[in-house]
């Protein structure tokens, strides 16, 4: 599979790739329909995969605001499951000088596809993405396990795209189909070097799954999927830029926020004790 080489060099495309998102499309597709009028020609692709709840329905009802700016939303229902398969279907679709690639639950500023839109606009290939937000949660240890998480050096360090990462036509280059991998936005980011990767300012508001089981399952997944990526594509790591804790660090961390630091490391402690999983689940 190739992506589409027609491309509108005015439009941003928008590929969000939703499986059983009935509960949260709706608000991440009115963010976007609150984009203020620098935002530009825009389209949504919403790539429904393998739904067994009303996604497309719920992703339908904002159609009529949508096509009010003059915005195109196309859903695409795919029964084949999988966020991979969704993010190529979307792809072969977008004919956008601009791709942003969104997760269903994810809220924008208003101000984002315009920040975004000026960064990308050059001949080079380029990567970017929002200053993530991690909404509040509702169970207490999710809340601990966030506001340690957003401390360490990678996060503090910008431009880590979960949840939301875009990239020019020239940057969308880099690769062919995305391959079939558990971290598709850990890959795409260390396909460009720190220098080609840019964070704006606007905030993208990213929850995080709620309650230690949850927390578990997700981080060995994150943490299966960057290991995945150095096994297959050493070459990729010449452009991870992470900064090393070291024992100050940790130290510094730990007097900072001990019960955040205790409840991080019992995630990670439980995560090496727990069997592998490939398949997505956000355990909602």
């Amino acid at each position: 599979m190739t992506v589409s080489q027609e491309h509108d060099p005015n439009l941003l495309s928008v590929i969000i790739a939703a499986r059983n998102e009935a509960g949260y499309i709706g608000d991440c597709l009115n963010s976007l329909l609150g984009q203020d009028d620098e935002a530009g020609d825009v389209e949504v692709i919403v790539v429904a995969n393998a739904c067994t709840d009303d996604t497309v329905g719920a992703a339908l009802a904002t159609r009529g605001g949508i096509e009010a700016r003059g915005w195109d939303l196309r859903v695409i229902e795919e029964p084949k499951p999988g966020k991979i398969h969704a993010l190529n279907t979307g792809d072969q679709a977008a004919k956008g000088q601009f791709m942003v690639y969104l997760d269903a639950d994810v809220v924008c500023d208003t101000d984002m596809f315009a920040a975004l839109r000026e960064v990308l606009a050059r001949d080079e290939p380029l990567y970017a993405t929002g200053t993530l937000k991690v909404t509040e949660a509702q169970t207490w240890v999710t809340r601990q396990y966030a506001r340690f998480w957003q401390k360490l050096p990678f996060v503090q360090g910008g431009a880590v795209g979960a949840g939301l990462f875009a990239v020019n036509r020239p940057g969308r280059e880099r690769w062919q189909a995305f391959p079939d991998i558990i971290s598709d936005d850990t890959y795409v980011r260390l396909n460009f070097a720190p220098e080609e990767r840019i964070e704006v300012l606007p905030k993208y508001h990213w929850p995080m799954v709620e309650g230690f089981g949850n927390l578990i399952k997700v981080r060995r997944r994150q943490d299966d999927g960057v290991a995945e990526i150095v096994n297959l594509y050493p070459e990729l790591v010449r452009h991870d830029d992470k900064k090393r804790l070291r024992k100050t660090d940790i130290i510094g961390l730990f007097l900072r926020d001990p019960v955040g630091f205790c409840v991080y490391g019992g995630v990670s402690v439980a995560v090496r004790l727990s069997p592998a999983r490939r398949q997505w689940a956000r355990g909602r």
